[in-house]
């Protein structure tokens, strides 16, 4: 007896040392489970010219910002501030896919880097990216002499967060979410419930504490079958968003490849803009829906 009790000691006290060294490597290594951001900027670039913005730092580029005038009449047209989300770079493809079908509607389209992605200096964090788009933000407003109301605010997944975050302090003409987490720490803390998550992540990035301060309209796009985050967690979004504001729930595509999936992707856009006025229906160009305009 005195000895099966002795083993069952042993057990519990290496199921603690274990679950104390899990906890142990989850906080060490968050910045790499949260930010995915060792890749290098690659050499994709957008087809139209492009005007690109590099800012010096100590020991390499500091940021990087990428603007891309409307096709027609770019002195007249609107402006949209693209944040995209993570495992990517402003040069990965899907962004710059967005990027192109955006200036097609009308656009000028201006994407900025974070700091630890796209070869730049630092290590990433949720308070540094979000000081990185402010930072961006406001180098392109100041450049371009623009008032922040004729600029729509586009996150796509974690740049939703930082979309978000921008959004509550210069309150542009629109926000576009897609494929937007209420909470990533509560993502993760579903992922790894025996865990203490919320007690531990450094970088939640809580934009449904945030969303309250976005006065703007806002478009909630959301792949019914996002496989990385929920659409409970995206509707729980739009939920706490005060109006004006518009959910659309997508087809086709997940979490990554709505964008080109979803035919009735970039229409939903426009029909958005166009209603709360940021695009009028001349500016841009018609759109292909199920293989008609």
């Amino acid at each position: 007896m005195r000895s099966l009790r002795r083993a069952l000691f042993v057990l519990v006290v290496l199921a603690a040392v274990l679950y104390v060294g899990a906890i142990v490597w989850l906080v060490a290594n968050e910045t790499r489970l949260v930010f995915v951001a060792d890749q290098p900027l690659g050499q994709l670039r957008p087809s139209a010219p492009f005007e690109e913005i590099a800012v010096p730092g100590p020991s390499g580029l500091r940021q990087l910002i990428w603007v891309m005038r409307s096709p027609s009449e770019p002195a007249t047209r609107p402006w949209l501030f693209f944040l995209h989300g993570n495992a990517s770079t402003v040069a990965s493809r899907l962004n710059i896919l967005h990027y192109e079908r955006l200036r097609r509607l009308g656009f000028n389209v201006v994407a900025p880097e974070y700091r630890g992605y796209g070869g730049m200096e630092g290590v990433p964090t949720e308070a540094g990216v979000e000081s990185d788009a402010r930072a961006a933000f406001e180098t392109f407003r100041e450049r371009f002499h623009l008032d922040p109301r004729r600029v729509v605010i586009y996150g796509w997944s974690l740049g939703s967060a930082v979309a978000v975050d921008l959004a509550g302090h210069v309150q542009p003409a629109a926000v576009i979410l897609e494929g937007a987490p209420a909470s990533i720490v509560a993502i993760g803390q579903q992922r790894y419930p025996i865990f203490p998550v919320r007690l531990i992540m450094r970088n939640p990035f809580e934009s449904i504490l945030k969303i309250h301060s976005v006065t703007s309209p806002k478009l909630f796009l959301h792949s019914h079958d996002d496989e990385i985050v929920p659409i409970e967690e995206g509707r729980r979004l739009f939920d706490a968003a005060p109006p004006p504001k518009k959910w659309v729930e997508l087809t086709a595509g997940g979490h990554v490849h709505a964008v080109e999936q979803d035919r009735a992707f970039f229409a939903h856009v426009e029909s958005f803009l166009v209603e709360y006025r940021v695009l009028g229906e001349e500016q841009s160009e018609p759109l292909t829906v199920n293989g008609k305009q």
